[in-house]
């Protein structure tokens, strides 16, 4: 595949892979996103009510009108 390199050990074992973010930057992207949503599925849930609260409590949101 174009603008996709992989970098191989010793061994020419695949370690790490080179991407052309000018040809493949949506899919870097996407991969991104599925890796960071993965990483973050242990982590514990807020709900938006609450984090609204605690904002407006820092005074960082505005009270709605």
């Amino acid at each position: 595949m174009q603008g996709i390199q992989y970098v191989t050990n010793a061994k020419g074992r695949r370690i790490a892979v080179m991407i052309d973010l000018h040809r493949h930057g949506e899919m870097w992207e996407d991969f991104y996103d599925v890796l960071t949503t993965r990483l973050r599925a242990s982590e514990p849930r807020e709900s938006l009510s609450s984090v609204k609260k605690r904002l407006r409590k820092l005074g960082k949101l505005k009270m709605p009108a």
